[in-house]
């Protein structure tokens, strides 16, 4: 099983990948019609919202799981 924190970085790999890639995407794309073009960015903002979303999940659940690891008084 992969930990949260390779599931973190992969994420954030996929994101940087995305980002670096977006000039190179719209030279791809710019021979299709208007139509397709469209639909092309928007799938992109799609997949880049959705990792995003994702990052911000697995952050937050790193932080819960950090938090059950303190010691705790016991009752």
């Amino acid at each position: 099983m992969i930990t949260l924190d390779e599931r973190i970085a992969r994420t954030q790999r996929l994101l940087r990948r995305l980002e670096e890639d977006r000039p190179y995407l719209s030279v791809r794309v710019a021979a299709l019609g208007t139509e397709h073009r469209q639909s092309v960015s928007a799938y992109a903002a799609r997949v880049r919202a959705e990792a995003e979303a994702e990052l911000d999940r697995l952050e937050a659940q790193r932080g819960v799981d950090h938090d059950w690891t303190l010691p705790q008084p016991a009752d």
